[in-house]
């Protein structure tokens, strides 16, 4: 049996986990761990110094771990009376200095829109994990991917955006965490990590590998003024010029992210004549069909974004100039796709598979999928001569 090469993975050929930063002494183990609990950890083990949370689910054990870890390393856990007490605290803390971990499923994230936008006109660094529902409204408890937009155009109001992160396996979500905390105490931002219910509820062996990112000496934190100025963490600017140029200096930091932390992965996609986008289960799943379709003769490759926000759409564009079509593969009723439409700008034909209320798509619906595409994106066959008349009017070769 053929062994893939490893996936290309973008920033360059950077890895997902980069930066400066100590590991765990210890040696690796190989364990087995649920996603919810995993995250946990890896937040824990990254210098989480506050958890603030809410139960729901598909999130639930990653609230329990925490509860029993937390006070276990002499940390504060609460479980707040509601989303919205959670994530206000956590503001406070995290405007006081504290490494602050908030983590709740679709509804409750909808709750936590105005704290985010809050959050983010104070430019205060907490980062947020959404094991996503299906929806709308209290849904499922079914995997989904349906907070895409909510993730990457929105959560509450003003012109503002927040990093995005999804990873597709376990072990890569644990990467991902100090990842996030390093970006968004670099950039002063919340940041979210976009997982889906199968990523929550799995078990998979993961290595217990884990980071601490560096910790920042920031002039900002609301640490008491004693023996020094006051400081103000706030997003309120009552005077129109004054907020425009807070808004000015928030969008050229929102560039800077754009330019610095886009990251993805894509898989045979040299040979590649058609691509699958996917991220995070739809992704793992796409994979299994990709290798199905290339046994049958049909080059196909996987190009996965690993930030959904900033996302990578000049990779994509440039993948996209060498390829026939591209199908997109969600666990939503489509909403990536028009991310994938708006980088592609019309270059080739762009196919759409989703499955939406906990449903999930199979890898023989996407092998079909794919090789409908295939067919309707074939080359014309190429142009013949038109046959010459003989004496008669019978074509030239042909019968009298």
């Amino acid at each position: 049996m053929a062994v893939e090469a490893p996936p290309r993975r973008g920033r360059g050929s950077a890895p997902v986990v980069r930066g400066a930063g100590s590991r765990s002494a210890a040696a690796p183990r190989r364990v087995l761990m649920k996603g919810n609990e995993a995250i946990a950890e890896a937040a824990i083990q990254a210098g989480c110094d506050a958890y603030f949370g809410y139960p729901i689910t598909p999130q639930a054990e990653l609230l329990e771990w925490m509860a029993r870890r937390m006070p276990e390393e002499g940390r504060a856990f609460v479980q707040a009376e509601s989303e919205l007490g959670a994530i206000n605290m956590a503001l406070g803390a995290a405007a006081a200095g504290a490494r602050v971990l908030v983590s709740s499923s679709s509804p409750g994230i909808s709750l936590m829109g105005e704290a985010m936008s809050y959050m983010a006109g104070s430019e205060v660094p907490v980062v947020l994990v959404n094991v996503m529902r299906g929806g709308p409204g209290l849904g499922s408890i079914g995997p989904s991917q349906s907070d895409y937009f909510q993730a990457t155009k929105g959560h509450g109001h003003g012109d503002y955006r927040v990093p995005v992160l999804a990873p597709d396996t376990i072990g890569e979500a644990m990467e991902i965490i100090p990842t996030a905390f390093e970006i968004a105490e670099h950039y002063r931002t919340p940041v979210m990590v976009l997982a889906d219910g199968i990523l929550g509820q799995a078990m998979e062996p993961v290595d217990t590998t884990f980071r601490t990112p560096e910790r920042r000496v920031e002039d900002w934190h609301v640490t008491g003024a004693d023996g020094r100025p006051p400081r103000v963490v706030k997003s309120l600017h009552l005077k129109a010029d004054e907020l425009e140029e807070h808004n000015r200096h928030l969008q050229a930091k929102y560039a800077a992210i754009g330019e610095a932390e886009v990251r993805w992965t894509e898989e045979q996609i040299e040979d590649a004549e058609l691509a699958v986008v996917a991220y995070g289960t739809a992704a793992r799943i796409a994979r299994t069909a990709i290798a199905h379709v290339r046994q049958d003769g049909l080059r196909v490759g996987l190009f996965r974004p690993i930030s959904l926000w900033p996302y990578p759409a000049t990779r994509l564009r440039e993948i996209a100039a060498g390829l026939r079509g591209i199908l997109v593969v969600e666990l939503s009723a489509g909403q990536m796709v028009e991310d994938v439409r708006l980088a592609v700008e019309g270059r080739v034909p762009i196919s759409f598979h989703g499955r939406t209320g906990g449903n999930v798509p199979t890898p023989g619906e996407i092998a079909h999928q794919l090789a409908r595409l295939y067919a309707l994106t074939a080359p014309p066959p190429s142009p013949r001569a038109a046959p010459m008349s003989a004496p008669g009017g019978v074509a030239e070769g042909g019968l009298p």
